[in-house]
Order: structure tokens, then sequence, then C-alpha cells
């Protein structure tokens, strides 16, 4: 069995190295696949320009004469697939990798004018750009030298505003955005962000059927020393004797379609209104009668009597979309039949499909366990008429040991089972007023009940019951709270080992992992809260510099605590003397945790990132110990991705002090601690940018961390955290990373590598050096003192998203 693996694993490996070779050759011989006459870009230069603008400069040269990132790969599997009888297809195309960029001189002079048109812009008016073209051997060299001249700079700005109430609001509102100042160089991005924010601006005061083109430039540079002149205008509507309009909101209507199908061609919104009773300024139809009126009018922000305001419409748009009831949402105006400037507005929502259900799977496995688990999530988007969502969900699920010739269910070790319901409401159900409820996102309201039972083999029993409130709202864009003020669980465990015979077959499981084995088999009661804030998680898919910050803390017991002292009850858990509500004790503990990242973005799809994630557990009061799921682990596919989460740690910890039956029947279980520390540094660039209708993209990290125990009573003295040790305590691991991306999802596989492992001692932790030599000695050396498990260099993650 070792042999077929070890074969196996050589076979891998080879046809690895050969499908290398052969993308490297396949790229390194593009030239033999075109004419004679032809010849391939490989490099493109831009000279003489001010690094400032060199790289925008460079998007001016167009992308098919530009050379593929990705280290050769895109015109490499380009070859593969799209080559034939030595020459490039010209039918049947695979859209697979990229074309190699064939020198084309109409695409020369067209990027030379670009760039020189790009110089101009930015205020050097004299700019002047040639292109050199060299060949060898079907090879090509691109070179733009430019002579930009003089840079002009803004020495005087006029305006052109005949209507005097606009230029009012524009003055009394320019220092709030303007980019466009004398003195400064010339540009016209700064040009066209002013009329953006002048449009935006009319937009927001009434003037809805203001638009861009009303705002006009009329530069002139014909003065000495590089000066240029700006005049601003803005022009009136189409007649200049008329003046631009400012409008107000008259009555609303909100008209639900039937159906997801739609509105009926014959639909005339007069007739729908009978029947219908104007309600503040809104007259609410539902043809569906799936809705309830009050639930969809409070994300109306467009309101009667208000002047025009885009701001609103687009807040309107955003939050009717985000209750997830609509597939379609839709705002018009009519102009009021009176000589007021009334707009009257017309909210179309078409439902879309109400229920669901989803099934999943995964399957985590390793050299020496099998497992599954399964779940059935049933969704209900308009539970109550008012886009609440409820869900149902069922999920189990088993882990294995694998036995040699047997079958992958002969030794279950872990069984699973889980049902919860959540009820979610758009809104926060709080006793008091909330003006513009949802200015910045949408709110929620979350009720939540789940059962879990978990059984380990021989071990423990666990059944929990867990519910909660949770409020979810928006300050800003980028700034997320969530607030928990009740969670209430209750536990009623069992240790399935009799800890007073020593005889049992388990007690030696029992004696070395007692701490976990009591937690697990614990009974007790919860009462807390929880608070978590997060910083621009809405930037997490962008390739922008940008901080990341999400910090939670879970706080509980105090408030028993108070009480149960007030009653005059006394506490000394360390002597088994525990305050108890509803005959079980209470749990008392605070855990903070907090995860930082610190996005880097190199350009064309290139980014470094690192970070830090930490938390602590800490039990005081009427509590000894956090409870077992609130402890902490290392590894797995978001942290320390050489180690199969649950098998780093705590500490120093070598599970070799163990029995073989000890190991069997405690895994998973005895590599938690009450504190962790993580690190991460990944740099992620692309590889391939078309591939089966997705792009492939690769990643190298280095990873590093540990989890640890604070709290006394744990047998194991070397799993405790000692600040003078924690360079022996840190695991460090590095790897590869491979992505698919197709847009909406991402496909991951990391491949970790252990660097440094610190279960073991001085030097032998730098377990690097023993892959590169002497690789198998060791694994035979680690199986004789840790049977049956083997030693594992390489770690292999699947996932979907991205890690972090």
């Amino acid at each position: 069995m070792k042999a077929y693996k070890y074969n196996y694993k050589q076979q891998v490996q080879f046809l690895t190295i050969l499908l290398l070779i052969l993308v490297f050759f396949a790229g390194c011989s593009s030239t033999k696949y075109i004419e004679d006459y032809q010849s391939i870009v490989k490099k493109v230069r831009i000279d003489s320009i001010d690094k400032a603008f060199e790289e925008q400069a460079y998007n001016y040269v167009q992308k098919d004469i530009r050379p593929s990132e990705g280290l050769g790969l895109n015109v490499a599997i380009y070859n593969i697939f799209n080559t034939k009888n030595g020459k490039y297809k010209t039918s049947n195309i695979k859209p697979l990798g990229s074309p190699p960029p064939i020198l084309d001189s109409t695409l020369v002079e067209i990027s030379r004018n670009q760039i020189e048109k790009y110089l101009k812009s930015k205020g050097f008016f004299k700019a002047k750009v040639k292109s050199e073209i060299s060949v060898k051997d079907k090879k090509a060299q691109l070179k733009f030298v430019a002579d930009p001249g003089p840079a002009f700079f803004v020495n005087k700005i006029t305006y052109e505003i005949p209507d005097t109430t606009v230029k009012t609001l524009y003055v009394a509102n320019k220092d709030l955005f303007t980019h466009l100042r004398t003195g400064m160089q010339y540009d016209e991005d700064s040009l066209v962000y002013e009329r953006e924010q002048i449009y935006q601006l009319m937009r927001q005061n009434g003037y809805r059927d203001f638009e861009r083109p009303y705002v006009r430039y009329s530069p002139d540079s014909n003065q000495n020393n590089s000066r240029v002149s700006v005049n601003l205008i803005i022009d009136n509507p189409l007649d200049s004797s008329l003046k631009h309009k400012i409008y107000t909101i008259g009555q609303s209507n909100i008209v639900i379609a039937p159906n997801s199908e739609g509105f009926p061609e014959n639909l005339n919104l007069d007739s729908l209104k009978t029947g219908y009773r104007n309600f503040r300024g809104i007259t609410f139809m539902d043809m569906s009668t799936r809705f309830r009126r009050n639930p969809i009018v409070r994300y109306d922000f467009i309101r009667e009597g208000e002047i025009y305001d885009i701001r609103k419409e687009k807040l309107t748009y955003d939050r009717l979309y985000e209750l997830n009831v609509f597939k379609n949402v839709k705002i018009d105006y009519v102009k009021a039949s009176d000589s007021s400037q009334k707009v009257l507005p017309i909210i179309t929502l078409i439902p879309q499909k109400r229920r669901s259900n989803r099934i999943e799977g995964e399957i985590p496995f390793n050299d020496g366990t099998i497992g599954f688990n399964l779940s059935n999530t049933y969704t209900d988007n308009n539970f109550l008429r008012g886009a609440e969502k409820f869900q149902f969900q069922v999920k189990g699920g088993l882990q294995s040991r694998l036995q040699g010739g047997k079958s992958i269910f002969a030794d279950i070790y872990q069984r699973d089972f889980s049902v919860s319901a959540s009820l979610t409401i758009p809104r926060l159900m709080v006793p008091f007023a909330i003006p513009m409820m949802g200015k910045n996102g949408m709110p929620t309201t979350t009720f939540s009940s789940s059962y879990l039972y978990a059984l380990q083999k021989n071990i423990t029993v666990r059944r929990i019951f867990i519910n909660y409130i949770s409020y979810d709202w928006v300050e800003t864009k980028s700034k997320l709270h969530s607030f928990t003020p009740l969670n209430v669980e209750y536990r009623f465990g069992s240790v399935l080992i009799d800890t007073n015979n020593t005889s049992d077959p388990n007690y030696s499981i029992y004696k070395n992992n007692s701490y976990n084995i009591k937690l697990l088999g614990r009974k007790d009661f919860t009462l807390g809260m929880k608070y978590a804030y997060s910083l621009n998680a809405d930037k997490l898919n962008q390739n922008r510099t940008f901080v990341y910050f999400r910090g939670n803390i879970d706080l509980a017991g105090n408030l028993l605590q108070l009480a149960s002292t007030t009653l005059g009850n006394k506490h000394d858990p360390q002597n088994g003397d525990f305050g108890t509500i509803l005959g079980l004790p209470f749990n008392q503990y605070v855990r903070p945790e907090i995860d930082v990242r610190w996005y880097k973005s190199l350009g064309s799809e290139k980014q470094f990132i690192a970070r830090l994630n930490t938390g602590i557990g800490y039990a005081y009061g009427n509590s000894i110990s956090v409870p077992f799921e609130k402890l902490f682990y290392a590894g797995g596919s978001s942290g320390v991705r050489a180690w199969q989460a649950r098998t780093l740690g705590p500490g120093n910890y070598n599970r070799a002090v163990l029995t073989s039956v000890e190991r069997n029947a405690s895994y998973g279980l005895d590599q938690l601690g009450q504190m962790r520390i993580e690190a991460n540094f990944e740099y992620r660039f692309l590889l391939v940018n078309k591939l089966f209708g997705g792009k492939l993209k690769a990643a190298t990290f280095v990873d590093m961390g540990n989890v640890w125990n604070i709290s006394p009573n744990n047998p194991q003295p070397e799993t405790y955290f000692d600040f003078k040790k924690i360079g022996q305590q840190i695991a460090i691991g590095t790897g590869i990373g491979f992505r698919f991306d197709v847009q909406f999802f991402v496909f991951r596989f990391d491949l970790g590598l252990k660097v440094k492992d610190p279960q073991f001692e001085a030097s032998e932790q730098w377990v690097i050096s023993k892959f590169v030599k002497g690789a198998k000695d060791f694994k035979a050396r680690y199986f004789a003192a840790h049977d049956p498990e083997s030693y594992r260099f390489m770690q292999y993650n699947f996932g979907i998203g991205m890690p972090f």
C-alpha cells in the first residue's frame, strides 16, 4: 500500500514536470506558427515620459501588440489548442489562453497617436511621439519615444453661467469637490471630474432634466510662458432664454407585478388606482397580493413634497433590490399635468421566485481519515409577506478512519447532526424610531435557533441548544456592525468513559485528554452577548490598496454573576462550587478576536497581502475554562495551510505522548487551544487570462502561527504559551496556490509545505531540511512513534473563494 502511494506521488510529480516543460516549449516556439513576413512583439518600451504618466501611457498601446502577461502561459496554452499543421488556425478558435502579439504597423501608429493625445490631455500641448520598430528572427521590439515639451499650467479660470440660480449653487458648493484650481497643471481628467460633480450637484438639488453636455470648457493655450486659461460654461436649455427647472416630488405610485413574468401589456395605471388608498403620498398597488405595504414602502425614499434628489432615487433602487424579493426594480417619472413643476414617481417591481431548496456536500479527507457532510437548506424569501427571510437547515456528517482492506465505514469515530431555523427581518426591531433607516445599507434583525448533536465514539456525546437575537446594520458602505444582545446556550454533554474505573479500556484516553474531554462532557448554561465590527469588507474582491479590519468579542456570564452575587451566593469554581441557573452551572468568559489585513495593489492583477489573525478565550468568575466550541484551532485552508485543520499545536505538543489507541480516539480533540496567533503573507498574480471562460490565477504564500493554552489544569505543560519560547512554538509553512476565477465563483487549490514544525525539538523543527534530504527515513521514524499516523510534508487544500 505504501509503495503504491509512493509511486503514485512520483507519477503525479513526473506528469506535472512534463506538463510544465510542454507548456514552456509551446510558449517559446510561437514564431514557427506565423508567416515568414510576420513578427511577434516581445517587448514594448516607452521612453522620455515622466514616471507619473508612464504606466497610464502604456495602457494606450493596443492590446493586440502588447506582450502577454502571466509568465508566457497565456500564449503557451493558446498555442496548444489553436495550431494545426504547423500554423495558427484561422477558424474554430478555442477561447483558451491569448494569441501572441503579432506586429501590426497600423496598430503601432494608432498606439503612437493615442499616447500623444494622452500627453496633450495632461497639459503637454506640444507633445510629439515617434515609434521605433526593430525586428530580428521574427521577434520585434517596439519603442515609443516622446518629446513632451513644456507642461502648461492653469493661470486663469473664468465662469460663463447665465442662470444665476445655478451659478449661485455651483459657487456655494464647488470648494467641496473641485479639482480645478489656478496654478495646477492642465489635466482633462480634472475637467471631466468637475463636469461629473456639477451633474451630481444639480441632480441632487431638484434639476432632474439637467444633463452632462450642459457643462463644457473652452481652454485657451495661446499665451506665453506655457500658461492656459480655462473658461467653464454651464449652458441653459436649448432656448437660452429658458432657465433650468427645479422639480419637486408629487404623489408616488408603487406597483408590484402579478408574478415573475412581469406586467400585462395593456396595464392601465389609472384604472388600477381604483380601490387603492393614498397613504402618506404613496399609492401602493400589489397585483400579486403577496406583499404587505409597510415593509416595502419603508424603503421608498422619494418622498412627496421634497425636491428631486438623485441620491434618494439611487438609495431607493439599492434598498428595494437588497430586500431580495424583486428581480427587477424600475423608477420612472411623469410630469404633472398642471403647470406646477412636479414629477410623479412610478416604481414598478417584478417579484422573483419566493422559495428555494439547496443541497450541499463536502468530503474532508487526508491520508488517515475520510468523511462527508451533507446539508439541505430550505429558504423562503417572503415568509410573512414583508420580505422576511426564513431558513431551515438540516445537516449531518461523519468521519471515519481508513484501515487497509476494510470498508471506509468500518471505523466511524465521529458523527454530527444539526438542525437550525432562522428568521431575518429587513429592519432593526427596536422600541425607538430610527430616522432614514437603511440610509447606508440594509439593516436586519435575525432570530435564530439551532440544535447540535455530536458523538465522539466511546468518549463523549454533546447536545447543544443555541438561541440568539442579532442586529446587523451599516454605518457607511465600508463600516459594518453586528450586535447580539441576547445569546442563550444550553449544553447537555456526557462522558461515555467510566472515569472512576481504571480498567475501562478508554480510561487512558481520558487520563491524557481529561481537560478537553471534561469540556465536551459537561452540562452548563450560557447567557451572553456578542459584538462585531468590520472595516472595508466591500473592497475584498477589488485589486486596491487598503486595510481590512474585523474585530469581534463574545462576552458571557457577567449579568448572571451579578444576580447570583446579589442573592448572596458564593462561588469557588476551583473547588467545584459553581453558581447555577436552572440547575446548571453558568459560563463566564470573554473571547475577543481580531483579523487585520493589508492589501497592497501592485497593478495589473498583482497584489500582496499581509494578515494577522489572533484571538483569546479567557474564563473567569464562575468558570475555570471556556466552552469547548469557543476553543481555537490552527491549520486549514484559511490558516497555516501546510497543516490540516486541528492538527497543529497547541504549543510544542507532540502526539507521541499518546498510545496508538489514544491517538485514534482523540483525533481532532487534543489539538485545540485557548489562544491563537496566525500570520499570513501572500502574493497573487495572473497566470492565464482566458481558460474555459475564466481566469487562472496563482499565489505564493508563507503562513505561520499556532494555538496555545493559558488556563490551568491542562495535563500537558508544553501546550502553554510562553513568550520567551514563542520562537520555538511558532509553526511555519509555505506553498503555492491556483485560483480559477469564473467571475461569480473562485475555485481554489493550495499546496502547503511544512518548513518548521514546533512538535519537534531544536534543529529537528526545521523539517524542510528532511524534505530535501532524508524524507524516507524521517517519515519511518515518525510513523514508529506515532502509529497509525504518518508524517505529511505537504497538505492539499481545496475550497471555494479566497482564503482571506
